[in-house]
């Protein structure tokens, strides 16, 4: 099977995983809320790892298609995986701290630290270029491939 194949229905798999527990997480918090409600990152939390397990799936039918080598077609799938799995885990620790319900808001708050805005700056540019860049490898590989050829 091709690493790339492996990884991304290990990422689905875990991202998965980890949507039935955050679910399990936001149960509780609506459960023992007086609104009925759980906070906000926990909510993100959830819905952000089942989104993204499924992405995960969709990027495995798009490697098969891949004209590029193991190397090129492994790092253009996790790219957009990796950074799947870091937005998944600052929801968890935003959830956990409860720290705010908008990671974006200035000043940049994680738990009693403050981020400086270059910082996110930064890592939102990484983000766009390893998920779009990566995924967009991998759909022009399938359009060369199914669509060109």
């Amino acid at each position: 099977m091709h690493p790339a194949i492996e990884l991304s229905l290990f990422a689905s798999g875990a991202f998965l995983m980890t949507g039935l527990l955050t679910g399990i997480w936001k149960w509780v918090c609506i459960h023992r809320s007086d609104t009925a409600t759980a906070p906000a990152y926990v909510d993100i939390a959830h819905r952000a790892s089942l989104m993204y397990a499924f992405a995960a799936m969709v990027i495995t039918n798009f490697v098969q298609f891949s004209p590029y080598s193991v190397t090129i077609t492994f790092w253009a799938t996790a790219a957009p995986l990796f950074f799947f799995a870091i937005a998944i885990i600052f929801y968890i620790v935003h959830g956990i701290l409860r720290d705010t319900d908008n990671q974006f808001l200035r000043p940049h708050k994680l738990g009693t630290m403050t981020l400086p805005s270059g910082l996110i700056v930064l890592l939102m540019l990484a983000l766009i270029i390893g998920e779009v860049g990566g995924f967009g490898l991998l759909f022009w590989g399938f359009v060369q491939t199914v669509m060109l050829a």
